[in-house]
């Protein structure tokens, strides 16, 4: 492989074809950003649709194939599943190999990344983007488009094999931004691991609510829809997010809690000047931030 990022003339193999592999693939391939995209699916049926729209060369189940013809691959796997892909990968991947990954949480999986062959080149990554269907049906190749992408390198990553990293970000039109894989995980579990907690609390407090009210449903509108809006992720997506980020997400927990807590009193008090400086401080902020 040259050392220059030629990311234009590159294999990259897409490992697992849901909500990520199958936009990651499908924006590969209708940018016509490389040479062959291949796909990597235990699900014959993903790896159909891929190919019916056209986001991939060639599909196969396994995964030993699609890793030796690649120059890249990507892991778009839960992040327990790519932890027991990566011991499996090694000995198939081409010396010069880059092997990256799109989990939401990065330490462990950047430390799984050490036991690969000398040969290969490792890369954690995180596209900042994503919503709350799963599978290939709600793949899109334009999810990537104007969004961070988060590139985690190894102490072993070379200048070349990041350098083609970021191309492989801006050519699905997402933003590269380098960050190293603990501060990853710390700061990501306040801007997308607690929401999901949150979410999935508030569904839980709801549901209660209707054992007594069943027809509360009915009422529900566009804030419960807003606010709840996460608890409908994948299930296994969530589950390793939050027993591969546990310490973290734990302490952006009990902030929240104390954020609750003081909510709580400052409401049970009744004081309306320090109820609306509360309101009032987190409304201004929200309305700061561009999103």
């Amino acid at each position: 492989m040259s050392e220059e990022p030629d990311f234009a003339g590159a294999c990259v193999a897409v490992v697992g074809l849901g909500l990520m592999g199958g936009s990651l693939a499908g924006a590969l391939a209708t940018r016509r950003a490389c040479r062959r995209v291949v796909g990597v699916s235990r699900r014959p049926e993903s790896l159909r649709a891929a190919l019916e729209r056209g986001w991939i060369h060639h599909g196969t189940t396994d995964l030993a194939e699609g890793a030796a013809q690649a120059d890249i691959v990507v892991l778009a796997t839960p992040p327990r599943v790519i932890l027991r892909q990566l011991p499996e990968l090694g000995p198939h991947l081409q010396a010069g190999a880059l092997v990256m990954d799109l989990a939401s949480t990065k330490a462990r999986i950047v430390q799984a990344m050490e036991h690969l062959p000398a040969h290969v080149q490792p890369l954690g990554g995180h596209p900042m983007c994503g919503k709350e269907q799963a599978g290939i049906g709600a793949a899109q190749p334009d999810l990537f488009a104007g969004r961070p992408f988060l590139l985690s390198p190894l102490p072993r990553t070379s200048p070349q094999a990041l350098a083609r990293g970021k191309a492989l970000a801006q050519a699905v039109g997402a933003v590269p931004m380098v960050l190293d894989a603990a501060d990853h995980d710390r700061m990501v579990a306040w801007v997308s691991h607690l929401p999901h907690t949150v979410a999935l609390s508030l569904m839980g407090a709801v549901m209660a609510g209707a054992q007594q009210d069943p027809d509360l449903w009915s009422l529900a509108a566009s804030g419960f829809r807003d606010t709840t809006r996460l608890a409908a992720s994948d299930p296994d997506m969530m589950l390793d997010i939050f027993l591969t980020n546990q310490e973290n997400i734990l302490h952006t927990m009990k902030v929240f809690r104390q954020q609750f807590d003081q909510l709580y009193a400052l409401i049970e008090a009744g004081g309306e000047a320090a109820l609306r400086e509360h309101i009032e401080a987190a409304s201004r902020r929200r309305r700061e931030l561009n999103l």
